[in-house]
């Protein structure tokens, strides 16, 4: 089954649908603009939508790629629910979905920018790994590829999800809540209503969101976790991968993906041009859209295209109208939202308390 019409409308994702079939299962993706190509991976629980700004700037003169995991997004969902999709699946699937771009659809087997989210920076990192020559640079927002820092540990709702049994996998993966607790915990900044229904659309309906429950399941944490060879590369990235050129867009206030991984993609990559962007939540992309279009767009070269500029049909959710408020205090220092550049030396402290637990969902919530 699959959900091959876009619902329209989804917010600025007026992007046309492409397939691509795994073993009788289509992949969904989207193939916008000429020029350098750049592909663009989502996590978890999200999809190819939490791009949709940075595609439509940079499609004026870039190749975007931004495909949906099997199971995810606008992808087909696999009848065998029972089979279990690990990561090593995923790195297979996107293999195989770059093969195809390139012998059936043109794209070059060089010059690729890589863009990774969560899960996407996981498995892009993983598949860059095995083709660094394919790539010319990486830009990274909160995600990892490599094993939890020392210090860190998962967020509790993660961890009883994981790892606590049957209830709560069943919870996951009989409601929507967790999708939904992401679309309104994953910024600071409350997203527009329309854009909030956007980014759950897709799981609505339980046979829609297994892949939300496994991803979970398969966060690697040990060498016996299945995804562990994804994470698995030793102290020291090779060569080849220090020598690519590296932005790192961060949200300071993500309770998953604390500082403490930030600091660690600095340490291996220790050329990486880094930003911190305080007050952002885990979907950066959303709670500073516009500086961290810039930084990308800076990066890759060139002047904006102009899609930075366009809102989703509505501003965001602000009581007083303005600019949201700062948490604590007034001090001297950036806009909320404002990027704070930050040598490779230096050390963030570490985030909020990532142990603080989930809010319940609004009554927008739909199983």
């Amino acid at each position: 089954m699959s959900l091959t019409e876009v619902q329209s409308p989804y917010p600025d994702y007026d992007f046309a649908p492409h397939w691509f079939e795994h073993e009788g299962v289509r992949q969904h993706y989207l193939d916008e603009g000429a020029g350098a190509p750049v592909l663009m991976l989502h996590g978890n629980p999200s999809w190819s939508y939490m791009w949709r700004h940075l595609v439509r700037e940079l499609r004026t003169d870039h190749r975007c790629v931004v495909p949906d995991h099997i199971g995810m997004g606008l992808s087909d969902r696999p009848r065998d629910a029972s089979r279990a999709r690990t990561g090593a699946d995923r790195l297979a699937e996107l293999e195989r979905l770059m093969e195809h771009l390139v012998t059936e659809r043109g794209l070059p087997d060089r010059g690729w920018t890589l863009v990774g989210h969560d899960w996407g920076g996981i498995i892009g990192t993983a598949w860059a790994r095995r083709h660094p020559e394919w790539l010319s640079r990486v830009v990274m927002l909160n995600s990892a590829a490599f094993p939890v820092p020392p210090g860190h540990r998962l967020p509790w709702y993660l961890r009883l999800i994981r790892g606590g049994g049957r209830p709560p996998a069943w919870f996951v993966h009989r409601t929507n809540a967790f999708a939904l607790a992401a679309s309104h915990l994953g910024v600071t900044s409350p997203l527009p209503a329309p854009v909030r229904r956007a980014y759950v659309a897709p799981y609505r309906g339980e046979h829609r969101r297994p892949a939300i429950l496994r991803f979970i399941q398969d966060i690697p944490l040990t060498p016996a976790d299945p995804a562990w060879p994804l994470v698995d590369v030793g102290p020291v990235e090779a060569p080849e991968m220090t020598a690519l050129p590296m932005l790192l867009c961060w949200g300071g206030r993500d309770p998953v993906f604390g500082h403490r991984f930030l600091a660690e993609w600095v340490r291996r990559f220790p050329h990486a041009e880094a930003h911190l962007f305080p007050h952002a939540g885990h979907f950066v992309q959303e709670d500073a859209r516009e500086e961290v279009i810039a930084r990308v767009r800076e990066f890759l070269g060139g002047e904006p295209g102009g899609g930075a500029s366009e809102r989703d049909g509505q501003e965001r959710d602000d009581p007083g109208g303005g600019a949201p408020e700062r948490d604590g205090p007034e001090r001297d220092g950036p806009e909320r939202g404002a990027p704070e550049s930050r040598a490779p030396e230096t050390r963030a402290p570490e985030s909020p308390d990532p142990e603080s637990p989930l809010e319940s969902p609004d009554p927008e919530r739909q199983s």
